[in-house]
């Protein structure tokens, strides 16, 4: 069985034969860790794929981790005080709630190149592979509209019950739908959306707040295309969102990337477990402190509580700078122990 064909399996609860596992290395721990990070990854071809020592260039960034300043296409300003890492809007496109009507969304078929997309979507299904589609930023939906905005003027707009929210919130949703339909038409059949929608212990605003205007205005919508499409939607979210899981679920949302520390275990074991798929994203805030030992446990408990022998459970570590190379080691090790929990 190929892996993407165990993915699929587990995705879908059809019995696969391991528990699919990933780690990623931001740009900053590559940067300082450098060859010795590399030896760790050619050591686990199960986790990162066949690698070629010499094969990376450790200083080499992209436009969102390079340290300084950028606007993108949304007028928003963004600033990056550490290369490596990610930065944060800093300045917005609207100052006021008196603008929104005037702003004007990017065009959702620029920056595209819509005909390679095509081609590779094709080529992908003739392949037997997922088509793959994307293109929509992280912090597409939610996130957008503070960054557009302002978070404190986002809250008290949402707290106020200004009718201006719905009229921003129709403008982004728009550009997303154009772009998901785009896709959609081109012959995707899975898509991946990031929207970092909960802070550390609880929602932002709350979910009766986030039905109105984000899940029966958007993600009914967005998600729902793809599911008609037959689509299978990948949402990835930072922080606590345990009270919309089930509405995202209902909205057609097939797999989830949950924080284990904002939501705990046992929460996403009640509100996922045998209902969606959870590419599960293990403990950022234990790794940096912890020892190899206590990696094991935290894997092992997560994999004992959350998986099934139907399917519906992926493993996932995201290792910034501050991750010990003994701690990333263990991460390995231990994903690759815990990948064949039923056999």
């Amino acid at each position: 069985m190929t892996d993407e064909e165990n993915y699929l399996k587990t995705i879908e609860f059809r019995r696969p034969d391991w528990i699919p596992c990933s780690v990623s290395l931001m740009p900053a721990t590559w940067a300082k860790y450098r060859e010795d990070l590399e030896d760790i990854v050619i050591k686990h071809p199960i986790i990162f794929g066949a690698q070629k020592k010499g094969g990376r260039d450790f200083d080499s960034f992209g436009t969102s981790y390079t340290k300084g300043t950028y606007t993108d296409g949304w007028g928003c300003r963004w600033e990056n005080i550490s290369s490596g890492l990610d930065g944060q809007v800093v300045g917005h496109p609207i100052a006021s709630w008196d603008e929104v009507k005037d702003y004007k969304a990017p065009d959702p078929m620029a920056g595209h190149n819509w005909k390679r997309i095509g081609e590779g979507l094709k080529q992908a299904r003739e392949e037997g592979r997922l088509a793959r589609g994307g293109g929509l930023p992280h912090g597409f939906m939610f996130q957008r509209l503070y960054y557009l905005i302002g978070f404190e003027k986002f809250m008290m707009g949402i707290a106020e019950g200004r009718s201006e929210v719905e009229l921003l919130v129709q403008k982004v949703f728009s550009h997303n739908m154009a772009v998901v339909n785009k896709y959609l038409e081109l012959g995707a059949n899975f898509m991946s959306f990031g929207d970092d929608m909960g802070n550390q212990i609880r929602l932002p605003i709350s979910p009766e707040h986030f039905r109105k205007y984000l899940i029966e205005p958007c993600f009914s919508r967005l998600f729902g295309a793809c599911k008609k499409a037959g689509a299978h939607v990948y949402l990835h979210s930072d922080g606590h969102i345990l009270e919309i899981i089930g509405d995202l679920v209902e909205c057609g949302m097939t797999i989830i990337n949950p924080q284990i520390r904002a939501n705990t275990i046992d929460g996403l074991v009640r509100e996922c477990k045998g209902k969606v798929c959870v590419n599960l994203d293990l403990d950022r805030q234990l790794f940096p402190f912890c020892t190899p030992e206590d990696i094991e446990e935290h894997i092992k408990e997560a994999t004992i509580k959350l998986s099934s022998r139907e399917g519906g459970l992926m493993l996932h570590a995201e290792c910034e700078p501050d991750v010990p190379l003994e701690n990333i080691e263990a991460i390995c090790q231990s994903l690759e122990k815990y990948r064949l929990y039923w056999v």
